[in-house]
């Protein structure tokens, strides 16, 4: 009998994964100065999607978008749809945000909630798959961040000078090098062995 998709990658699993990504490299690495405080209030809802197809995570994404309007921002502020079971090549995964932007302006919530991504394959255009500035947008699984509008232009308000941010992460990573990220241990883990599953740097899709 095949397993389940639960048993393929159960929830606590990839949840844990993303979690030490996020206090290790995310918070640890001060590479987004806006999720400790929602991290340390319990405000980020994960949710692991079972989706096999970009049908099926479009009805995901749809729901999660939908419950993030409706949700009290002091209870839940932003969303991590995390997406184990598709999109594993980048380039479909880059060509589904475009559905995804697509569906804030079909739910009239433009304006209210944007969508955000990270990539384990992550590559900006011009780069090596293993330059270390790659890392500063992937994840240990293709994730969607669900965020509020409010919540950004509120953080940029309290940050000084939040346009260096992205220059500024370049120059983090660059100064530890890929060796001391790969140390963080912050990729997925086998569902089967607990064991952390090495990187992956075989892929040519790149993002402007």
């Amino acid at each position: 009998m095949p397993p389940t998709p639960f048993q393929a990658y159960p929830e606590d699993m990839v949840i844990a994964d993303t979690v030490r990504w996020l206090e290790r490299a995310v918070i640890g690495l001060n590479l987004c100065p806006f999720a400790k405080g929602v991290h340390v209030k319990g405000q980020i809802h994960y949710v692991v999607s079972q989706a096999t197809s970009a049908e099926e995570e479009a009805q995901d994404l749809h729901r999660e978008l939908e419950a993030l309007a409706e949700s009290n921002p002091e209870q839940r502020d932003t969303t991590l749809l995390i997406l184990p079971q598709v999109f594993a090549d980048f380039l479909d995964f880059n060509d589904f945000l475009e559905v995804a932007d697509a569906m804030v302006e079909e739910l009239e919530l433009a304006g209210i909630l944007q969508v955000a991504s990270f990539h384990p394959r992550f590559q900006f255009e011009g780069t090596e798959v293993d330059d270390v500035t790659n890392c500063t947008n992937r994840a240990p699984y293709p994730t969607l961040h669900l965020l509020r509008e409010d919540s950004i232009d509120k953080a940029v308000e309290a940050y000084p000078e939040a346009e260096m941010i992205y220059e500024r992460n370049m120059d983090t990573l660059e100064a530890m090098g890929l060796e001391a990220w790969l140390d963080l241990d912050v990729g997925p883990r086998c569902p089967i062995t607990g064991r952390s599953l090495p990187p992956s740097t075989t892929t040519s899709h790149e993002k402007e």
